[in-house]
């Protein structure tokens, strides 16, 4: 271990030959810190951690490995405790950001809307699934949540809810580290997107920031790359063919009421009518026709099924109605939820969107200090939201601190369709770190947005 006179070694000072990386998630996890389940409990020492096969270079084969995956944890599990943030790029060179990202986007891209989750691709009567919500760039906690539910495996499926970066200062780590498990195991890791993977949330709350910082002169090619990959994340799951997933919830119906045209204008922008009364649910037909390949979802116009999925929020009122408070989305109410259900067959809605920031702000819906809340219980099901980001935001304006805990859920056969919480602490101490945006100026729940500069 470095004493704390030592100064931080830099990748060009480390020992030509390091030892292999371990090719378990036990041998990794036992050297690195480990998160409390238990709000009595004391942190667990750190031992010393074997150094990292670094730069990262790609497999002469084009084919990811599980050692190659526990390798890139183990890298960035120790530059971000050793090396400034300038220094990724003698971590992860760009040609190796550019070989990952570009098999992780043509894997995203040919999935649908809505991926389907079932046993033509891979969910067996012992396969168990795992559904991680909200991490923002909380790389050590992304890293303990995978040694608590166990790895990706044949038997062990993923799906991440979306926002894996902003307010976080290990974005890019985090989403990286998502896609190599997704490039490893194409059939057991989905990952959705969030609202945050845009250009506007990123522009606002740190990512770009933090992508421009860490690469410099090739930051705005990173920052580019990544743009890019977000657009082909899959906005929503169907699990077992009981559980819907997607990151805000439920989304309207596309069908147009025509707007009257003024003699003589051309061209002029037919909306969807403004008027409550003539929302209506959508259809997974109508999903999965949907553009998603937009950096910022529309708040008008035909395409409005994107940013209902990433955007809106469950209210206690009954209702189907245009969310006012992010001014894009919608807000639905338990009678909503039950019509859903029905509509798709199916138990559950796991979303997830709120952290405890957001919650604190929404009368008659539960706090998120356990990571997780059921917002409507109806005849038909459930909707549940689940965070998966603990002690949130990790900059925060505050002298009191939410320190809520993350959690994940677990579905079972042979149904899927009744949850198991995890609920877990922060891995402390978190390593320092500067944020890469204004946190006291940023208002925590994406309220008050910008809706001009999300114009695409």
């Amino acid at each position: 271990m470095l004493s704390a006179s030592e100064p931080p070694p830099t990748a060009a000072s480390l020992p030509p030959a390091t030892p292999p990386p371990p090719s378990s998630d036990e041998d990794f996890f036992s050297s690195v810190s480990v998160a409390s389940t238990s709000s009595t409990s004391s942190p667990i020492p750190s031992p010393p951690q074997p150094h990292p096969q670094i730069p990262i270079t790609w497999p002469e084969d084009g084919t990811l490995t599980l050692d190659w995956v526990n390798n890139l944890m183990l890298t960035f599990d120790w530059a971000s405790k050793n090396l400034s943030p300038s220094e990724l790029p003698s971590v992860m060179p760009v040609p190796i950001f550019d070989r990952l990202v570009l098999t992780a986007s043509k894997i995203l891209h040919k999935e649908p809307n809505c991926v389907h989750i079932d046993s033509g691709s891979g969910l067996g009567p012992d396969s168990t699934v795992v559904v991680v919500g909200d991490v923002h760039g909380q790389l050590h906690d992304v890293l303990f949540l995978l040694r608590d539910a166990g790895f990706p495996s044949d038997d062990r499926l993923f799906v991440f809810n979306g926002d894996y970066v902003d307010r976080g200062a290990w974005g890019l780590e985090t989403f990286l580290l998502l896609l190599a498990w997704k490039v490893f195991m194409p059939n057991r890791v989905f990952l959705l997107r969030g609202n945050h993977e845009s250009k506007y949330c990123t522009s606002v709350y740190g990512f770009e920031k933090e992508v421009l910082a860490k690469y410099a002169e090739n930051g705005k090619h990173v920052y580019r790359k990544c743009l890019m990959c977000f657009e082909g994340l899959p906005l929503a799951s169907i699990i077992g063919g009981s559980v819907y997933t997607a990151h805000g919830g439920i989304f309207r119906s596309s069908a147009l009421i025509p707007a009257k045209r003024a003699k003589g204008k051309k061209n002029r922008k037919i909306v969807l009518n403004p008027d409550p009364s003539a929302l209506s649910l959508g259809s997974m037909e109508e999903l999965l026709k949907a553009r998603r390949s937009v950096l910022d979802p529309p708040w008008e116009g035909t395409n409005l099924i994107p940013g209902d999925v990433l955007w809106s929020d469950p209210s206690m009122k009954d209702g189907l109605s245009p969310n006012k408070e992010r001014g894009i989305g919608l807000l639905w109410g338990p009678d909503c939820t039950e019509d859903f259900l029905k509509k798709l067959n199916i138990k559950l809605i796991i979303r997830s969107h709120e952290g405890p920031d957001a919650r604190e702000k929404r009368p008659g819906l539960g706090g998120m200090d356990q990571g997780y809340t059921i917002d409507h219980d109806v005849e038909s099901g459930k909707l549940i939201t689940v965070f998966s980001a603990p002690d949130y935001p990790q900059f925060q304006a505050t002298e009191d601190r939410y320190r809520n805990k993350g959690a994940y859920i677990i579905l079972e056969p042979p149904n899927f369709d009744i949850p198991v919480f995890r609920s877990f602490e922060a891995v402390t101490p978190r390593p320092k770190a500067n944020p890469f945006y204004d946190f006291e100026d940023c208002v925590d729940s994406d309220e008050e947005l910008d809706l001009a500069s999300m114009a695409t």
